[in-house]
């Protein structure tokens, strides 16, 4: 009565989904996708550092070390990490493992660049300066200036410059 073909109730068949060609990338379109992927964005990323540097190395022309220069390349190397952390999660859900797997890499990397640059010591721009003297009445100087020829008190002698 029981064929050895026969399907057990309550259970999928198996030999039909074995039958069926599996929706996983075959050969090496999967790595390769993942090394282009990885090229496109060293140029997209080489791109932005060289405008982070120029702008950097370029001579203030007005406030500087506001927001945008202080915090912008933390901000740009974060905003340029959503891309690939949004393409590893597309790929792995793809069964794209390779690829998404180069991509998760470079968003860690990215993410590491932009918590390295937002904790960067950054020069002070108050630094060159020195403190800033304070002079009170007691603390004035106290020389022996010469005296005073008018015949006046000392604070008559000290405004004329005599």
């Amino acid at each position: 009565m029981t064929h050895s073909e026969s399907r057990l109730p309550g259970r999928p068949d198996e030999r039909a989904a074995a039958r069926q060609p599996s929706s996983d990338p075959g050969g090496c379109a999967d790595p390769l996708t993942g090394v282009l992927l990885v090229v496109a964005e060293a140029a997209v990323g080489a791109l932005l550092l060289l405008v982070i540097a120029l702008r950097t190395l370029a001579p203030p022309h007005g406030p500087s070390e506001g927001f945008a220069d202080a915090w912008g390349p933390a901000i740009a190397l974060a905003a340029l990490a959503v891309i690939p952390a949004g393409l590893a999660v597309a790929l792995l859900r793809g069964r794209w493992h390779w690829a998404g797997g180069m991509q998760v890499l470079v968003a860690v990397a990215l993410c590491a660049a932009a918590l390295a640059s937002a904790v960067q010591k950054r020069p002070d721009p108050w630094a060159d300066r020195g403190p800033v003297p304070t002079i009170s009445p007691s603390s004035a100087p106290t020389w022996n200036s010469p005296p005073c020829r008018s015949g006046g008190d000392s604070d008559e002698c000290a405004r004329s410059g005599r």
